[in-house]
C-alpha cells in the first residue's frame, strides 16, 4: 500500500519547514458541482503540501478545462480499487480483529437511511482503511474530508488507523436532515469548518453539542475570474435613457438569470409562478434558468415540475431552459443578463441550502440580487443593502421585488455595487484560502493515539 505522494503528477512548491501535509479526502475531484471546492484545494496547494484522494473514479462530465487539467493529480480509487480495498480490509482484520470490530460496530452500526448511503460509507469504511496505511507512511499530518457524509467516514477511519487527526465541515442541507453518524463523526474531529455564520451556529448546537468550541468559520471563495471595471461598463449599457422627472428603468426586454441544479430547495418552481404574475403585469423580461440534474443526480423530478409550469404557464417564450452549463460559460451567462434570482426555499425533510455559490459570483459580477431569507442568505443579500430579500415561497413578494428592481435601474445599481464589493471583500481567495490553511496549520499536532497500526 506504500506509493508515493508525488505519484500521480502532483507539483509541490517548495514550502517553509514545519508545514503540514494535508490530505484532502472527497467522493471525486475535481466535479463540476464543485466549483468552490476546486477553487478552494487548488488554492490551498500553493500555501501547503496537499495531496487530494477520491473514493470514486474520476467524473469529468461538464468540467471547466482547468479542473481537467487538475485532474492527474487527483489519487483515485473506484472499481479498480475493489481487491486492493478488500485485501487491506482482510489484513486489518486478520492483524487486529477487536479493534477492527469495535471500529465497524462504532462508524456503520447505524440506522441509515437508504441503501445508497448504506452503500458508500461501506465503501468509505474500506477506502479509509487503506488511506489509513497510506497516510502513515507517506507523511501526512492531517486529513481534511470537506463534506460530512462518505468521505468524512473514510477520514474518520483513516484518522483511527493511523492517529492523525482529521478536519471536516458541514453546510446547510448536511445539518437537517442529517446522516445517523454526524453527531460521532463531529465529535471526532479536531476541528470543524463552517463557510457560513449562520450554519456555525447550527453546528454548534446540533445534537448534544459534540462540535462546541470545535467550529471555525471560513467562507467560501470566489471560483471565477472577474472583468475589470464590469460594473461601471455593464450599468452604462442596461440603463434607458431617463426623460425629464422620470425615474430611469432596465433595457427590455429585462434579462433575469437563475442558476444551479434542480433541486427541490432552489425555489425553481416558485421562480416559475412569479414569472407568470410578471407576465400578468406586463414586465417584458426573459429569464434564463440554467441547471438540471434532477433524478439523474438523485435529487428528485423538479426538471419535470419545471418544464411542466412553463407549458402550463403560457412561458414558453419568455422562460430558456439551457440545461446544464459548464463553468467556462458562466462568465458570459453573468454579464448577459440584468438581475439575478435566487428564491430558495426549505423543504419539508429540513433541506435548505448555506450560501449557494451562484449568488456569490453574481454579487461579485455585478449582477442586482433578488433572493428568499433562507438559512444564510441575509448575511450576502442584506435587504435594500446588498440586494432584495423576500419570504421563501412568496411568488407574488419574488416578483414584485423583480419588478421594482427593473423599474428602478438606480435602485439596481446601487445595489449591484454594494453587493459586488461585499462579495470581493466576504469571499476574496486569497484571504479565505489564508484562514483555512491557518486552521490546517493550528490543529494538525492534535492526532490521537491509533486503534490499529
Amino acid at each position: 500500500m506504500k506509493e508515493d505522494m508525488s505519484s500521480r503528477g502532483e507539483k509541490h512548491a517548495i514550502f517553509p519547514a514545519g508545514l503540514p501535509h494535508v490530505a484532502c479526502v472527497l467522493l471525486w475531484y475535481p466535479l463540476f458541482t464543485q466549483p468552490f471546492i476546486f477553487r478552494e484545494v487548488e488554492g490551498l496547494k500553493k500555501l501547503l503540501p496537499l495531496s487530494v484522494f477520491s473514493l470514486y473514479g474520476f467524473n469529468l462530465r461538464h468540467c471547466s478545462t482547468e479542473m481537467r487539467a487538475a485532474a492527474s493529480e487527483t489519487h483515485t480509487f473506484g472499481l479498480r480499487s475493489f481487491f486492493a480495498v478488500f485485501g487491506e480490509c482482510c489484513r486489518c482484520l486478520l492483524l487486529h480483529p477487536v479493534a477492527i470490530l469495535r471500529l465497524t460496530r462504532r462508524v456503520l452500526w447505524q440506522r441509515w437511511r437508504s441503501w445508497e448511503m448504506l452503500g458508500e460509507n461501506l465503501w468509505a469504511f474500506g477506502v479509509g482503511l487503506c488511506l489509513g496505511r497510506l497516510f502513515k507512511e507517506g507523511g501526512i499530518d492531517m486529513i481534511y474530508a470537506p463534506w460530512p457524509r462518505g468521505t468524512a467516514t473514510a477520514a474518520w477511519v483513516a484518522s483511527q488507523i493511523s492517529g492523525i487527526p482529521f478536519a471536516t465541515a458541514a453546510r446547510g442541507d448536511n445539518l437537517e436532515p442529517a446522516d445517523p453518524d454526524l453527531g460521532n463523526k463531529l465529535a471526532a474531529a479536531s476541528v470543524i469548518r463552517a463557510n457560513n455564520a449562520a450554519d456555525k451556529k447550527r453546528i454548534e448546537t446540533f445534537d448534544r453539542g459534540q462540535a462546541r468550541g470545535k467550529v471555525e468559520l471560513v467562507y467560501n471563495s470566489l471560483t471565477l475570474p472577474l472583468p475589470r471595471n464590469l460594473l461601471q461598463k455593464d450599468a452604462q449599457e442596461k440603463i434607458m435613457p431617463a426623460k425629464a422627472g422620470q425615474s430611469r428603468a432596465l433595457g427590455r426586454p429585462v434579462r433575469i438569470l437563475a442558476l444551479g441544479r434542480f433541486d427541490v430547495t432552489k425555489g425553481f418552481d416558485i421562480l416559475m409562478y412569479a414569472c407568470g404574475l410578471l407576465r400578468d403585469r406586463g414586465l417584458d423580461f426573459r429569464l434564463t434558468l440554467a441547471g438540471g440534474g434532477g433524478a439523474v443526480m438523485g435529487l428528485g423530478c423538479m426538471d419535470a415540475k419545471i418544464r411542466k409550469l412553463r407549458k402550463n404557464l403560457h412561458l414558453e417564450d419568455r422562460v430558456y431552459l439551457p440545461g446544464l452549463v459548464t463553468h467556462n460559460e458562466l462568465p458570459r451567462l453573468l454579464k448577459e443578463h440584468d438581475i439575478f434570482a435566487a428564491p430558495c426555499v426549505v423543504h419539508s425533510s429540513g433541506r435548505r441550502d448555506g450560501i449557494p455559490n451562484t449568488v456569490i459570483e453574481a454579487l461579485a459580477y455585478g449582477l442586482p440580487v433578488v433572493s428568499t431569507t433562507v438559512n444564510a442568505l441575509p448575511e450576502v443579500v442584506r435587504h435594500n443593502e446588498t440586494g432584495l430579500a423576500v419570504p421563501p415561497g412568496d411568488a407574488a413578494a419574488l416578483a414584485d421585488a423583480i419588478w421594482r428592481l427593473a423599474e428602478d435601474a438606480d435602485l439596481a445599481n446601487r445595489l449591484a455595487r454594494n453587493g459586488q464589493a461585499l462579495a470581493l471583500e466576504m469571499f476574496d481567495p486569497a484571504q479565505n484560502n489564508r484562514r483555512l490553511a491557518h486552521m490546517f496549520v493550528t490543529h494538525a499536532l492534535g492526532g490521537k493515539k491509533p486503534c490499529a497500526a
